[in-house]
């Protein structure tokens, strides 16, 4: 894969936090600037969510931060957030912090800035651990003045978007010197997940997310094609709530290609056809479950099925690297006119009807398949149809120890990553 990287890369995220600064600075001068830092009563365990008690009561967590350099973030954030005088000022804390985040976890991953401790530059755990310890500290924040519990939810989901990059999708043109059309690709990843099952683990669709953010790629008919990333929870709260609506509006606007990616199966990639309308109920990262039709906007126009319009088999063609590709079309579906109690039955081929009802779409019945769901029918919603657009399932990671990290994983996460690139260039190639 080749790769640019102009000269004016970064500097409009830059700028922002250059602004946000300039914010906090004022919101401070604002409340009469800042003032010693009162300690006050802070809450306990029972305060914090399924994510945070992971963080505070597990000592792998921990290993993460303090090995990655991003055990600095929660108490920079605390310190700082103390200073705050008002909700505003708060606010301005908030946002600059996360965003500080986002482009630190970007940047390195990137290679654009020096890794800090033994853990590989790619690796999307510190982000993730270190947004909880972020979370925590705010969660917990008890101000001099007056907070509702209304504007501390605004201050925490401030955070998860700032700190997501799902804010702050900037599509820079070409330096002047390159004036070809600028092709635009959304792309989402998803935070690590079944933590209960092994703490350690890490989500190469996060990674792919924080290695692509703002690179610049060549199709292989020398297409050029920018790539803005975002990252996505495991929680099925935060999607019934709409976030994967909020995130990929605007950039849906302007992309001419997305791709939601998660992990699939082991030792291989999986290009989903199809998603149904249907949650299967399995344990998120709040140890919640949903079951049920996918719960969007104007339900009256929800169709029962979307679809991937990627060319998969030109994709399957190329070599993309040491992982097999699939062309997936297997769904499970409730026939049209069946009576009810009707066995769900499996379609090798994709549903039988647009009218049948889904049970699980290519990829599943989990969040994988709900992205895929929810950034189609956003993309049909919009119009925008004829784009290329799906979802991508990529390999398991898997660990060759019982360590936090070691070769087999690094090598894995890698590849992966590498072979998502490959995936995303060829793909470009049939873009409009």
């Amino acid at each position: 894969m080749y790769f640019i990287r102009p000269l004016l890369r970064g500097q409009p995220r830059q700028r922002c936090a250059w602004v946000l600064t300039l914010l906090v600075g004022a919101a401070l001068i604002c409340t009469g600037g800042p003032l010693p830092a009162v300690a006050a009563p802070q809450g306990g365990p029972s305060d914090l969510t399924v994510e945070e008690l992971r963080l505070v009561q597990q000592a792998v967590p921990q290993d993460i931060l303090r090995r990655s350099g991003y055990g600095d973030a929660g108490p920079a954030f605390d310190t700082a957030l103390r200073q705050a005088q008002s909700v505003a000022a708060a606010e301005a804390v908030v946002a600059q912090h996360g965003l500080q985040l986002w482009k630190r976890a970007v940047d390195q991953a990137r290679g654009l800035t020096p890794v800090v401790g033994d853990l590989s530059k790619e690796d999307d755990r510190p982000l993730y651990w270190a947004r909880l310890a972020m979370s925590k500290v705010l969660r917990q924040w008890q101000p001099g003045f007056g907070l509702s519990d209304a504007s501390r939810t605004a201050l925490l989901n401030k955070l998860e978007t700032s700190s997501r990059g799902q804010d702050s999708v900037s599509w820079e043109s070409l330096p002047w010197d390159q004036p070809w059309k600028l092709n635009k690709i959304v792309l989402t990843g998803f935070d690590p997940f079944g933590l209960d099952g092994d703490i350690r683990n890490s989500n190469p669709s996060g990674a792919a997310a924080l290695a692509l953010d703002g690179e610049l790629v060549i199709s292989d008919n020398g297409r050029f094609f920018r790539i803005e990333t975002v990252m996505l929870p495991v929680r099925w709260r935060d999607f019934t709530e709409g976030t994967v609506e909020r995130a990929l509006r605007e950039p849906m606007a302007q992309a001419d290609m997305f791709f939601t990616v998660s992990q699939g199966r082991p030792g291989r990639f999986d290009l989903e056809n199809y998603n149904g309308a249907w949650r299967g109920g399995a344990s998120d990262n709040e140890n919640a479950s949903s079951t049920g039709l996918i719960p969007v906007s104007d339900p009256a126009t929800q169709p029962q099925w979307t679809a991937s319009t990627h060319s998969h088999p030109f994709i399957l063609t190329v070599n993309t690297g040491r992982f097999p590709v699939y062309n997936n079309t297997q769904v499970t579906e409730i026939p049209v006119l069946s009576p009810p109690g009707t066995t769900p039955v499996v379609r090798p081929n994709g549903p039988s009807s647009v009218w049948s009802t889904a049970r699980a779409g290519s990829g599943g019945d989990f969040l994988s398949n709900e992205v895929a769901y929810r950034a189609t029918l956003l993309r049909d919603r919009m119009g925008k149809s004829g784009i290329p657009g799906g979802h991508v399932h990529t390999p398991v990671l898997q660990f060759g120890s019982g360590a936090v990290t070691d070769a087999q994983l690094v090598r894995n996460r890698q590849d992966i990553v590498a072979q998502l690139h490959r995936i995303i260039r060829v793909a470009g190639v049939m873009a409009q």
